[in-house]
This record gives structure tokens, sequence and C-alpha cells, in this order.
């Protein structure tokens, strides 16, 4: 089956040919971009358009690879071991009690094939990506305690998003293929907005388009609002029933938007764009 793009999430040609070609080639797709640009997304809607269960792994700064194939828990053990009665005995004895799967590893051991979602990657150490090459390249662990090899009963279709916030190494970067949705065009915008907002006036649309656009091309920015920060946007335009004259101005020259705290998020974004729009009006 080749993913074709879904009801709920516009996929660029470009974006459902790299998904097709990593299913084909069975590595993993690296998935870069802007925040808000939909790269979780993906995976969920690949998982569902395919039919494939979906399991995610969400990586922080403190995530070490390990606990993606399994964790021993020796403390509860010992506990056990401290507590337990002659009842109890045989449970402490059998160290599977207290292996813990991972993400990675209930992917291997599922009866069908599943999209495994490894979430911003580049939130870990740069030693990360380096632990997982054996396992993601051969399918397969070794776990020592209980002297098992675990292999993948079906190779799981792989997403791995990145923020760009550390580069990736050269080895694991061989093992994926990439691919890095670019920040949409008016015109696909425009359709994920009527995926969100299938009865938004037309008139209203274009008005706030124009408005985000304006203000994400101003050169400077800290934070360039995304794609998710839109679609709050929208919606609190239509929670509060701005009118369309709100988002256009008569000379055709940048405005502050109403409700611009959806889009812009830090003081130094917000101060700059007032001081374009003053210059604007003064003729600056």
């Amino acid at each position: 089956m080749k993913f074709q793009g879904s009801d709920q999430y516009v996929a660029t040609a470009d974006l459902m040919l790299a998904v097709n070609a990593a299913a084909t080639l069975q590595r993993p797709l690296l998935i870069k971009g802007e925040p808000g640009t939909g790269k979780t997304m993906l995976a969920e809607e690949v998982a569902t358009a395919l039919g494939r269960p979906l399991l995610q792994w969400h990586i922080k700064s403190t995530t070490k690879a390990q606990q993606g194939l399994y964790e021993y828990d020796a403390v509860s053990r010992l506990r056990d071991s401290q507590l337990a009665g002659i009842e109890g005995s045989e449970r402490v004895r059998n160290i599977e009690n207290y292996i813990v799967k991972g993400v990675l590893w209930q992917a291997f051991e599922a009866d069908e094939p599943v999209v495994l979602l490894i979430d911003e990657i580049d939130k870990a150490d740069i030693e990360f990506p380096n632990d997982l090459l054996r396992e993601i390249d051969r399918m397969e662990f070794y776990v020592y305690e209980t002297r098992q090899l675990i292999k993948a009963k079906h190779r799981p279709l792989v997403f791995i998003t990145s923020n760009n916030e550390k580069e990736l190494p050269d080895a694991f970067l061989r093992r994926c293929f990439f691919h890095y949705i670019k920040f949409p065009d008016a015109e696909t915008m425009q359709q994920i907005v009527n995926v969100h907002f299938p009865t938004l006036k037309k008139d209203l649309l274009a008005a706030a388009l124009k408005n985000f656009y304006d203000v994400r091309n101003l050169p400077g920015l800290k934070k360039k609002p995304s794609t998710s920060e839109l679609i709050d946007w929208l919606k609190l335009l239509l929670a509060e029933d701005v009118p369309v004259d709100a988002l256009q101005s008569k000379d055709e020259k940048v405005s502050i938007p109403p409700l611009v705290g959806a889009l812009l998020k830090n003081e130094q974004d917000l101060t700059l764009f007032e001081k374009l729009v003053f210059m604007q009006r003064n003729n600056r």
C-alpha cells in the first residue's frame, strides 16, 4: 500500500513520494522542518491511512536509547525480595517480571507491521542516535539480563522527526531517507485551512492569510508564526466573530491584526512588528 495523503492531512507530492520511498527502501524516514509544519502529525496520518497501529516515542533531553529497548527495574526487584514471603519468592527469582519493554521492543514483537514515531530526536544528547544504529539497521537487540535476542517479526515503518536543534551523526544519516518539509506556500496553506475550517468565508480567509504572511515575512523575527499558530488564530477570529474589515487595510500597508498574540510569541517580535507599522504609517 502506498501513502496518498488523507482527508485530514494535506501532503504535497514530494512528501508522499518521500514516505513511499522510505517504505520501499525499508529505511527510517527522517523528517525535518520548522516547528508546526506537521512532522509529528504525518506519522499519525500515515498510520491511519495504511491501517497500521501507531507507536510513539517522544524524546526528551534526559531520554536514553536503552529506554526504547527495555529497562531492568532492579529497585523493584530488590524491594520485592525484602518483602516477599515464601509465595512471593518465585516472582523475585524470575527476572523477566522486572523487565519493562520499551517502544522499540513493542514494535519488534507486534504481530502486524506498525508505524513507529521517534519524535524530536534532536532533543536528546549527541550519542542517542549512534546508540540506536544497530537496532534500527538490523532490527534486533540483545537482552543481557534474560539472554534473549529480540528480532523484529515485521520491520516497522519508522518516522524520525527533528527540529534541527542539534546536528545528527553522519553514520545515522546514512541509514535514513531524508525529507525537509518546506513551509507551505499560500496555496497549500489555503488547502490546510480548508481541512480545519471547511465553511470559512473566502474573503475572511484571504484577508487572514495576507495578514499571516505579512507577519511571517517580517525580517528579523526571532520566532516566525507556524501553521499551528495560524489555525489557533483563525479559531479565535471565528470565536470572537471578528469582521473581515478588521483584517483589511485600506492603503494595503501592513497593519497590526487583531489577536496578534496568537501569532507573535515574544516581546521582541511584537515590538519589531509595531515599529514596522509605525514607520509605514509615517512614510519613513
